[in-house]
């Protein structure tokens, strides 16, 4: 049991002193700790119940848990927040089983301008017809239609957005109204044309709902094919208004070539924020859902395809080497797996340039990284590339009869390998690629309690540090100390209403829960009771981002 520490003395350090007691605290330092004093922004100790009512006093706001856990809060990996505030006031289309239910939900929109909607997705369909432009036209009363597929890979687009866009004239524009590649890129530019003021309003939408759900940070994945660069600075300027709003941190990122070193440089300077990386959303490839993510071999369902490579291996290598010299994290978007080959390849030509200590050291990141074979995961190993992945991915579509069996046939039976980054050390965090998965954190960890290939399944106490603590190393945080609760590190974190703690680990072999308290391992909550943990409140550094009214009730 830890000792008590030293009453706060008065007149020094930050005003407000918390005392959480009488719940489960998630911590390193005390496996059996129920309570966790707040001295500002500042954890200043984790223990038992008798030691927090030894130190109790007046001059604390004191917390009543009832039961309830305290536990570092969780890094969203891999986030679009304008986008996800967009989605999250559009139409909602993830629950359309057929084109005719998307067009009743597009007549029924109302309002004025374009028809924004998200979340449609045609493999979940009995039949997977797409309507037509003309039918999108229709049921809108002729103004323009924007509909983005799950994966925002592709959308559906009406005639009028056609020819104010100039999309027909454009790689990936298709007549019957489904575009992707550059349409696609071209036709989301053309409907997101929004003042500071709306793009700043639809940014706290989606913090607002991070927060809301225990998230104290998002990596913010900006590219020029994704949004501008005011949006990206409107996106990082949430940290410095943080004390008059507090919001969750965002660790921007900017997915832009820069071939030498001079442009990575300039682009810098350009940007006028500090971003993590040049890395993120710099597409190699697309999306299997779309079928533009790149294959070694043709898509099951569309013989006729292999995806698309946005980047030459060449390009890629330079991109890497240039990041490397300059001691910046580079990185891609890359999801097929002769995708993945290109982005290896440009890892070994550019350690060929700069040398492999270089590249390791930068810290490189690749997001998605779902088609990696044994190969692949030790040459990742090798340069110390971390992967960024999406476990509610494989939640959506892994196993049989779904989106990847139908795309892939027996290919899917690899995908997202969780469980062999881990035995091979490749660094793993992971995200939602807000808003084509929601922000339900516990449902992502619980997706890598259940992945589809039981073989790759990890525990729970793994999958709740890859959303965590990792997610901070990922983005080669300042803080070594973000994302664990113990004495000096930052005050950020949730608490969550549970129906049980229990620890939980992916191997059906051995017993999957115990309470014995000779096991020294922090409880997690139970994933299996049919319902997430409740977020009661979210605090990042001292500052309160999100309380329910039961908290104190």
């Amino acid at each position: 049991m830890a000792d008590a520490p030293a009453r706060p003395q008065e007149g020094t350090g930050p005003s407000k002193v918390t005392l959480y007691r009488n719940g489960s605290v998630y911590t390193a330092a005390d496996p059996f700790a129920t309570a966790v004093l707040v001295d500002g922004d500042t954890i200043a100790w984790v223990g038992s119940e008798q030691a927090a009512t030894s130190i109790a006093d007046s001059s604390m706001d004191i917390v009543d848990l009832r039961g309830a856990l305290v536990a570092p809060g969780f890094v969203d990996s891999h986030a679009h927040l304008t986008e996800t505030g967009i989605a999250l006031d559009s139409l909602q289309l993830g629950g359309v089983r057929s084109a005719r239910e998307l067009l009743d939900a597009v007549a029924a929109s109302g309002g004025e301008g374009a028809v924004l909607g998200h979340g449609w997705d045609e493999s979940l369909w009995d039949d997977p017809t797409l309507p037509d432009a003309g039918e999108l036209e229709r049921a809108a009363a002729g103004r323009p239609v924007y509909l983005s597929r799950v994966d925002v890979h592709s959308a559906l687009v009406s005639p009028s957005l056609v020819a104010s866009a100039g999309l027909a004239e454009l790689d990936g524009y298709a007549p019957g109204g489904h575009v992707r590649r550059q349409a696609h890129t071209a036709a989301r530019q053309a409907t997101r044309r929004l003042s500071s003021g709306a793009l700043q309003d639809y940014q706290r939408r989606a913090l607002d709902e991070a927060a809301a759900n225990g998230y104290v940070a998002l990596a913010e994945m900006g590219a020029p094919r994704i949004s501008s660069v005011d949006d990206l600075r409107l996106a990082a300027g949430w940290n410095d208004a943080a004390g008059s709003h507090p919001a969750p941190e965002v660790l921007p990122y900017w997915g832009q070539l820069t071939p030498t070193v001079a442009d990575g440089e300039a682009l810098l300077a350009e940007l006028g924020v500090r971003v993590r990386g040049f890395a993120g959303d710099l597409n190699i490839d697309g999306s299997i859902g779309s079928r533009t993510a790149s294959l070694r071999e043709p898509y099951a369902d569309a013989p006729e395809e292999t995806g698309t490579t946005y980047l030459s291996v060449a390009d890629a290598a330079a991109h890497l080497a240039a990041c490397s010299l300059l001691g910046i994290q580079g990185g891609f978007h890359v999801i097929g797996d002769a995708g993945l080959d290109a982005a290896l390849q440009a890892l070994e030509e550019a350690a060929a340039e700069v040398g492999e200590q270089r590249v390791r050291a930068a810290g490189h990141r690749f997001e998605h990284v779902e088609m990696a074979d044994a190969d692949a995961i030790a040459r990742l190993a090798k340069y110390s590339v971390t992967v960024s992945a999406q476990p509610a991915f494989d939640a959506a579509w892994g196993g049989q009869g779904r989106l990847y069996e139908r795309r892939l046939g027996s290919r899917s039976q690899g995908m997202n390998p969780f469980a062999s980054f881990y035995s091979a050390g490749v660094p793993i965090c992971f995200g939602s690629d807000t808003p084509v998965t929601p922000l339900r954190p516990w449902s992502s960890v619980r997706a890598c309690l259940e992945h589809h290939d039981a073989g790759q399944r990890v525990s729970a106490r793994a999958a709740f540090l890859g959303h965590t603590r990792a997610g901070w190393r990922a983005a080669r945080y300042e803080n070594p100390m973000a994302g664990q609760l113990v004495p000096g590190a930052p005050a950020t974190f949730a608490v969550w209403e549970v129906d049980e703690l229990m620890i939980q680990v992916a191997d059906n072999r051995v017993q999957s829960w115990s309470t014995d308290p000779r096991a020294r391992t922090p409880l997690l909550p139970a994933l299996d009771t049919g319902t997430d943990p409740r977020c009661l409140q979210t605090v990042r550094n001292g500052l309160e981002l999100f309380s329910a009214d039961a908290l104190r009730a």
